[in-house]
């Protein structure tokens, strides 16, 4: 008698990404009600250029930036989060955030194709004022110290690999003279599983500057990550590839300034561990 392979049946949420970030940008992925889920980003310094090579160990001995957040499931489509990030040029940054799932893939349901996800943050820096004018820390008031994105991740999975598009839009309340206030950016993400438990990643993002902008204040660089996927029981790891410095969104596409192609890009991880912090009584 031959057995048969069990399907998913109709109507199943699609998985398209096992952890709430991809590499640089967040994933479509939102937790279920009660979930609470604990984060480690850490990027290092330069692997080679100027600043890397042997001298500085490929970049292990600096850390250009650490975040420690934590995402909360209040419902099964809507989160909120909360983090402190170190920040290089900008420091002391804390960031709150919401993430509203608005459309979800189902498997085999030909109505459902996609996965749609919103995420919205404001960024205040705590550091200290410059006494310098013309410089990012310039504040003037409370105001200056405020940033804020608007983005969303429209994802799909075909097969086994799962495609995300990340348009994604910047405001920030201070800049230097010459830059821009508002930035468009566009990106996208992949994801390619190699095993049950070991996946590559990458992702993408290409800011829309103005050219005065450009001709102001110099080379900019487009974020570009890959990276390693390590599926355990209790933890998901990254060990990723990456030439953005900041880890924030809020940083990165306004000013990735380290070219890949020069040897300016860095090893970092990310690790995440999910909690259940209270159960839906209803569901129960």
């Amino acid at each position: 008698m031959a057995i048969k392979t069990p399907q998913k049946e109709e109507g199943t949420p699609a998985k398209i990404f096992y952890s709430q970030k991809v590499i640089n940008t967040k994933s479509v992925e939102v937790l279920r009600k009660g979930v609470l889920e604990f984060n480690v980003a850490h990027n290092f310094g330069d692997i080679g250029g100027d600043n890397g090579g042997i001298r500085r160990f490929f970049g292990l001995d600096i850390s250009t930036d650490v975040r420690i957040g934590f995402q909360l499931g209040l419902s099964d489509k809507f989160n909120l989060v909360a983090a402190r990030t170190k920040g290089l040029s900008v420091t002391q940054q804390w960031e709150l955030g919401i993430k509203w799932q608005l459309l979800q893939q189902m498997e085999n349901d030909p109505q459902h194709p996609i996965s749609l996800t919103m995420y919205v943050n404001d960024v205040v820096s705590t550091q200290k004022r410059s006494s310098f004018a013309n410089q990012e820390t310039s504040f003037e008031d409370f105001g200056d110290r405020h940033s804020q994105i608007i983005q969303l991740m429209l994802a799909r999975k075909m097969g086994k690999v799962s495609f995300q598009l990340n348009p994604l839009y910047l405001h920030t309340n201070h800049v230097v003279l010459y830059d821009n206030k508002n930035i468009f950016a566009l990106g996208g993400a992949i994801r390619i599983p190699l095993s049950k438990k070991i996946v590559i990643l990458a992702d993408y993002f290409h800011p829309f500057r103005s050219q005065r902008s450009v001709d102001s204040l110099g080379k900019f660089y487009d974020p570009i990550g890959i990276g390693f996927e390590i599926v355990t029981e209790g933890h998901i790891f990254h060990l990723n590839f990456t030439n953005t410095v900041d880890i924030l969104e809020n940083r990165f596409i306004r000013k990735t300034l380290t070219n890949w192609g020069d040897g300016e890009f860095r090893w970092a991880f990310t690790i995440s561990r999910n909690f259940m912090l209270f159960r839906d009584k209803k569901k129960s």
